[in-house]
């Protein structure tokens, strides 16, 4: 018989049985024993996240990767994405400088101001939204460390900003906050933050910690107190399940409640180790069935319904197989758009037993 065996979330492999159930931070039944792992379920587990979970069945082999060729290759092969990723790459270098010389309180404004100036560079590659999308889409695979995670956040947040028609002051000051939303893990023990094994509740009321040690930290430095704010409230959630305050939406700030869905959904499309990045119509379908009592509507929707349209036209991979053309997003279900088949018409909204598998 197999030993049971604690696995990160981000090493599940579908296949796999979990041994115990799992709950979420209110001690809400999240998934049951003796389910198997699907990808559905590790979005479902990353959306809540969890971060360990107990495994029946360690041992069994990695299945083939038999994923069809991805529309991420024909964003790979450009010129704009090579450009993106060298210029990426630099600023993940500035913002490791930047972030450390934080928490070591020696930061000086120049290295604030040539992060910000080289993540403002990345927001302003491309002439449209889409292009942050499919760059930062197609950078699923690099690590995701806190230097990465907080580029990302930058600049999610900001396009959020764009969408919502803030005036270029406000997308700013989001693309600022998004960069040190995540100083304070900083200060959390690494081993605690890459530990393979379920955390103790101890563990985990240490890695909470960083939302507060964040504040403090930004605290000390001539900082807009938007900043601060969201550094200290961006794992809050609008039913009162957040930390480190469970306040709920009435208190939680603007720019945090926008910080933190941009924080989820870059953490939700970040590359597995059986799988390139998950298809955006899977993470849509999660944030609408489970996403509406825990973010702001104000905010959601319309990032949700400007993230879909972003792939209007674009091929997919059916789970029928079938591979077809995106024709027209349903606004009452996001995520199941009418598919072009060759001469056939799939209206996902009304095929529940389909779903879109990859972008071609």
């Amino acid at each position: 018989m197999e030993d049971k065996q604690y696995f990160n979330v981000k090493d599940l492999i579908p296949g796999m049985v979990i041994a115990e159930d799992v709950y979420d931070s209110m001690h809400h039944l999240i998934v049951p024993e003796n389910t198997q792992i699907t990808d559905s379920l590790i979005l479902r587990l990353d959306f809540y996240s969890i971060k360990n979970v107990l495994i029946a069945n360690p041992d069994m082999p990695l299945a083939p990767d038999n994923t069809p060729q991805s529309y991420s290759q024909r964003i790979k092969a450009s010129a704009e994405y090579k450009e993106f990723k060298q210029n990426y790459f630099s600023t993940a270098d500035i913002a490791k400088d930047a972030l450390n010389s934080i928490v070591t309180k020696n930061a000086s404004e120049e290295s604030i101001t040539q992060l910000f100036n080289s993540t403002d560079q990345l927001l302003h590659s491309g002439n449209t939204s889409i292009h942050i999308f499919d760059m930062l889409h197609n950078l699923r695979e690099i690590d995701d460390t806190t230097f990465s995670h907080s580029i990302n956040v930058a600049l999610i947040s900001a396009v959020i900003g764009r969408w919502m028609k803030f005036p270029e002051e406000n997308i700013q000051m989001l693309m600022t906050c998004g960069l040190f939303h995540d100083v304070g893990k900083l200060l959390i023990p690494q081993e605690l933050l890459t530990k393979p094994e379920k955390l103790t509740p101890e563990e985990y009321d240490v890695l909470k910690t960083h939302a507060v040690k964040g504040y403090q930290l930004l605290n000390e430095m001539n900082l807009d107190d938007r900043i601060l704010k969201v550094a200290m409230a961006h794992h809050e959630r609008c039913d009162g399940s957040g930390y480190p305050l469970k306040l709920h939406s009435p208190q939680i700030n603007a720019y945090a409640k926008i910080v933190a869905i941009a924080d989820v959904y870059d953490a939700m499309t970040s590359a597995r180790v059986y799988r390139g990045p998950v298809c955006p119509f899977k993470v849509i379908s999660v944030f609408e069935k489970e996403g509406f009592a825990l973010y702001d509507p104000v905010y959601l929707l319309p990032f949700l319904s400007n993230v879909v349209n972003t792939y209007l036209n674009n091929r997919v991979l059916l789970s029928n197989n079938k591979k077809g053309e995106v024709i027209l997003i349903n606004t009452r279900s996001l995520s199941r758009p009418v598919v072009k088949c060759g001469d056939e018409y799939i209206n996902l909204s009304k095929h529940w037993d389909i779903t879109i598998e990859a972008l071609l």
